[in-house]
């Protein structure tokens, strides 16, 4: 198989259907070579890849009337969950450094959306909270999310999500060992 640009491109061992790589819209691509439990692996990777990245550009097109970018909904919904952390507990979450976090609670305090509190166990940092005017957005943002997760997980009985989520936490144990 060629890109766009003629050159070769191996393809994974798993057949990969319907339009999750660039270009493949409706067609399968058959493995290159015998099926093993390395490419298996490999395939399952790629996978988790193109799945993040089709959630998030689905998500992307839904809130685009909102007038809210990835960044800004990212960071409603840490500090929705986690009301009154501090910029470097946000920044961790959304795996940015502590400078664009700033500039980006900066920009959503500009918009209303979010507000810095004083802390009363620690005067060097500042909480971070969302205001009433965020709430209509967050319900909208809720709503969009949720019609997504119901759309990934049409089909799927509840002893499959459950197991499901067991596997991915393993994976995420895994991973998160380094």
């Amino acid at each position: 198989m060629t890109n766009e640009d003629g050159t070769a491109v191996e393809v994974s061992a798993v057949t990969v259907s319907g339009d999750l790589l660039p270009g493949t819209k409706g067609q399968s691509v058959e493995p290159a070579g015998p099926d093993s439990a390395h490419e298996a692996r490999r395939h399952i990777g790629l996978r988790f890849t193109i799945i993040a990245r089709l959630l998030r550009n689905n998500f992307d097109r839904q809130v685009v009337n909102l007038n809210v970018t990835r960044s800004q909904w990212a960071m409603i919904a840490v500090v929705s969950r986690v009301p009154g952390a501090t910029q470097r507990t946000i920044a961790e979450a959304l795996e940015m450094s502590e400078a664009s976090a700033g500039r980006l609670i900066d920009r959503l305090c500009a918009d209303g959306l979010l507000e810095r509190r004083d802390r009363r166990d620690d005067r060097r940092a500042r909480a971070v909270y969302l205001t009433p005017a965020a709430e209509p957005l967050l319900e909208k943002l809720a709503s969009i999310a949720r019609a997504s997760e119901q759309r990934m997980f049409k089909g799927f009985s509840q002893d499959e999500l459950d197991a499901l989520g067991s596997y991915l936490d393993r994976i995420y144990d895994n991973v998160s060992r380094g």
